[in-house]
Formats: structure tokens, sequence, C-alpha cells
């Protein structure tokens, strides 16, 4: 039985978000959309894999490669030291057209000003907005941002799992084209992004409102293909783009995050995080919300020495927190949509007691009508409600899909629910039936 509901307050962020007085101004059209976005992280000193995060950078260029969900005739970047210690000095920026690897196509390169400054000094806890430039991006482009720091950083804000590559040169090479410079990668390539927060596109006409993922690794993407765009945000995007429905998709993952506390691996709690990354983007219509397994399961993993020893959750605990994503969602006037939680039995912190919590929260999530609407991602990766994700849909701990997985969960997803017109043909069905995919 779920004892009566209780209201607990939205947490606020672990750092407070920046005033405008720590906003570095940027001048622009004032329409901007969301094309790409990435919660920021502070450094862990017990990361997952290595990072270039401790160490930060010393007369470093640092090239990131980013796929786009909407197009536009201008672009900018949003830099963020929402965890310096000190004040982030950048001496130069640009951006352009990705050839391959860490190269860009020439004719396609951008100088990137800041107040009509190439450098920048971003505050301890702000970020930085850069001033537009034109480059014409089509939906899917990959973009590639390059930052030169010149001074030492300190410890580096950044978001531990890309899955893409991010390449490092010696000495100043933001405006060189060519990838020969940029030698220096991590291994293994799960690879990180510093720094680069968000990329914005404008264009003469809106369009629909921004679709944000929120969630952990299984939202993050852990076991897509490296560089190859293939997490179930990607599939969303692509499907979307397919259709004709131009929203943009906004993953507001992080790998190890757990909705009610704090976690050394995993960033700040879903809770304390939702304004910053979901509600404080621009133009968000709908927000996808799939949290909560690690609650469960981050208490009883071996493998997790970080975590292992994080106090038990319940059911009602993690309810709450789900309510109160909604609330918050609501008073922005945007549409939230539950997933339930996908199938774990056979991962190293699968226990009885987390199952059953599992298939309490699924069942509230499911019948409750609390959220707008709600996709069913345990069903779509478990048809037979085994409790365990099928096989041929996971990358081999019983907890991550790999890229026909995260395919799979895209593929559940009734776009009807993301408002727009949709043209996409068998759209709507359930995921492993014929039925809706949506409880209402």
């Amino acid at each position: 039985m779920i004892p009566p509901e209780s209201h607990p307050p939205l947490l606020m962020p672990a750092r407070p978000v920046p005033t405008a007085e720590a906003m570095v101004p940027a001048v622009g059209p004032v329409v901007w959309h969301g094309a790409w976005t990435t919660p920021m992280m502070r450094p862990s000193t017990a990361p997952w894999f290595e990072t270039w995060a401790e160490q930060g950078f010393t007369d470093q260029s640092l090239r990131q490669v980013v796929r786009i969900h909407t197009g536009g005739a201008q672009v900018r970047i949003r830099l963020s030291n929402a965890y310096g210690s000190a004040p982030l000095r950048l001496t130069g920026a640009g951006i352009g057209r990705t050839a391959g690897a860490a190269a860009v196509h020439p004719d396609t390169m951008r100088t990137l000003l800041f107040a009509g400054c190439p450098s920048t000094t971003i505050p301890a806890g702000g970020r930085a907005i850069s001033d537009p430039v034109t480059l014409p991006t089509d939906p899917l482009d990959e973009l590639t941002i390059t930052l030169y720091f010149k001074e030492a950083t300190g410890p580096a804000t950044y978001h531990q799992l890309s899955m893409t590559t991010t390449y490092r040169a010696a000495g100043d090479h933001h405006r060189d084209p060519s990838a020969t410079a940029y030698t220096d990668t991590v291994q293994p390539a799960y690879g990180s992004w510093y720094y680069l927060e968000g990329v914005e596109t404008s264009g003469q006409h809106p369009l629909p409102e921004a679709v944000v993922t929120f969630g952990d690794s299984i939202t993050d993407g852990f076991g897509a293909t490296i560089d190859g765009h293939d997490r179930y945000p990607d599939h969303l995007a692509q499907r979307l783009v397919t259709a004709g429905c131009p929203h943009p998709v906004l993953n507001a993952g992080i790998g190890s995050n757990k909705l009610l506390t704090d976690s050394v691996l995993g960033g700040d709690a879903g809770l304390a995080r939702f304004t910053r990354d979901v509600l404080d983007q621009p133009r968000v219509g709908t927000v996808i919300v799939l949290i909560g397994i690690n609650d469960i399961q981050k208490t009883n993993d071996p493998t997790d020495g970080a975590e292992q020893n994080s106090p038990p959750v319940t059911a009602r605990q993690l309810i709450d927190g789900h309510r109160a994503l909604i609330r918050a969602a609501h008073t922005r006037g945007v549409r939230a949509v539950g997933a339930t939680l996908t199938p774990y039995r056979g991962a190293a912190g699968w226990t009885p007691e987390g199952e059953a919590i599992r298939g309490q929260v699924n069942q509230w999530v499911s019948t409750s009508g609390a959220y707008d609407a709600v996709v069913d991602f345990a069903r779509a990766l478990d048809p037979n409600g085994t409790g365990r994700i099928r096989e041929e849909l996971h990358i081999g701990d019983h907890l991550h899909p790999n890229p026909t997985g995260y395919r799979t969960m895209a593929d559940a997803i009734d776009l009807a629910l993301l408002g727009g017109r949709a043209n996409e043909r068998g759209m709507g069905r359930r995921a492993g039936s014929g039925a809706s995919g949506l409880m209402r």
C-alpha cells in the first residue's frame, strides 16, 4: 500500500542559479531555440572513468563535437562555470561544421565573441552566452566547438558521460580547421563535455516548443555507440525530423543521477537540478521524466563503492519526488510525461525489495493520472513482464539498453503527446503491442 501523498518542496540547487550580474551579456535576436544541451556537474575525485575535469586546462585547445536537433540561420553557445571555485578565463573560441573527428570545414569556421570581445572571464558560479554568428544549420547537423584556455582553469565544470570523443591540443589551435594538432583523447573513449552547457539557434520563424528528456544514464546514453548519436533522445529527435515535427529534443540526463539525493558520481539530485536543467531551457513545452532506478539500486550495488552505503528509499519517497517535479513543471506551463522505470533483474544492484519498489512506482506512474501522459519504457524493453530487459536489447549488464534498446524506447513514444502535427505511419503503437502507447 502507498501511504497518502505528502508534498516535499522542490529542493534548491546545490549552487545558486547565476544572477544577471553573473551573466556575460550577449546581443542577438529575441527568439532563440535550444539546439543541444547537457547538464553540468562538479568535477569528481572518483569518476567512473578517466576525465580531464580534475586537472583542467592550461595553454590548451579543447575541441568538442555535438549534434544539434534544430537548425537556423544563426548560432550561439552557452558556457558554464557553475562549479568553478574561481573566475574562468577563456582566451578564444570558435565554431564550425564538423568535417570528421577533430577536423572542421574551413569555410564554416566562425570566431565566437562575447560582448564583442574574443575573450571573456566567467565568474565562479556564472555562465557566458556568446554573441550570435551567422552559420546556417539544419537539424541533425554536427557542430564542432573549440575553446582555448591560455591560463590555468583549475578543475573544470563538466558533463562526465558524453559518448562522443573530445579532443585536446597543446597551444592555441582554436582557429585551426585541421585535426592534426588534436592528438590527445581520453581512453576509454566514453568522453566528457567541458564548460559547454548549450548550443542555441535562431531563424526567421519560431519553432515548436522543445522536448526535454530528464533522467539518469539511460537518458544520458551509456551503452550507446561512441560518436554514433544513438541514445534514446537521439532516436526521438530523428523520428521527429522524419515526421516533419521540428521539436528540439534536449537531453538532460546524467549518468548515475538520483532523484532524491546528491551523488558523488551522478551530480546534484534530480529534484535539485530540475529547474536549471529542464525548466530554464529555451522554450520548453514538454519534459519526459525517467528517473529513480539509481535511488533504488545504488543502495545495494556492490560494484559502486562510492554509493553503496546510500540510505534505502521507499516507493512513497520516490512518488513524492515525482509529484514535486510535476508541480514544478506545471507551474511553468510545461507538460510532464512520466516514463515507467525500466527492468534491472540480473544487474549487480538488483534485490527483491528493490524490484517491489520499482513495481509500486511504475503502478503509480501508470495509473495515478498525476502525469499528463505516460510512456511505458518498461514494457518496451520487457514486453513479457519478466522483470528483465530482453537479451538483445541491453549491453550485457541487464541495466543499460544498447543502441537497439534505445531505438526501441524512442519508438515507444507517441509523437502526438509532444504537440504539433505528426505524419509518421504507425505512430501511436504501444510498445510491444498494437494498442495506444500512452496510458492516460
